[in-house]
């Protein structure tokens, strides 16, 4: 009978808890968004460059008759933007702010794949040693032995701070 007990207790043990993220390259680091907010990938085309906009806004692309900003993930983070190479693509994500949905594009180096990664295996963000604003990192995620930056969406493309370094004539660069 203990042994009917206890495997039943086995069979209804929780299972960890796992979110799924997209993982890509980005001037040689990994990095990895949930994909929750994720429309689609599409390869990097022409882009459409736009006046007066901060140099991490790499310009607009029509994607099926709408019009959807491109950041730059690299001149976003304070670093030199992104070349585009044949592996480069443009994560097309829904961002939101204020209630209100906006497909904003990100320019990354390459994508690499979908991993699931469990809640116990999340430690918080660091406060230093990231390389890029401690806000835009929700945690770092501990995959295969190595650690994979998990970036969070909501700060890094907060439309309403994009639009402000907009207006900011030193944030403009072309």
């Amino acid at each position: 009978m203990s042994r009917v007990m206890e495997s039943a207790a086995h069979a209804a043990a929780p299972v960890p808890a796992a979110r799924q993220f997209l993982t890509f390259q980005l001037a040689g680091e990994m990095y990895a968004v949930g994909i929750l907010n994720i429309k689609e990938i599409i390869e990097c085309g022409a882009l459409t460059s736009v006046p007066m906009m901060p140099q991490f806004i790499r310009g607009v692309i029509n994607l099926r008759g709408s019009v959807v900003p491109v950041v730059d993930l690299n001149a976003r983070f304070g670093r030199p933007p992104s070349g585009i190479g044949k592996r480069s693509c443009i994560v097309i994500i829904e961002a939101e702010t204020e209630g209100e949905f906006q497909d904003v594009g990100v320019l990354v180096d390459s994508v690499s794949e979908v991993l699931d990664i469990a809640d116990a295996d999340i430690e918080p963000a660091p406060t230093f040693g990231a390389g890029i604003r401690s806000d835009f990192v929700s945690g770092m995620g501990k995959v295969a032995g190595r650690f994979v930056i998990l970036l969070e969406l909501t700060r890094v493309l907060a439309v309403d701070e994009m639009a402000a370094l907009a207006l900011d004539p030193q944030a403009v660069t072309h």
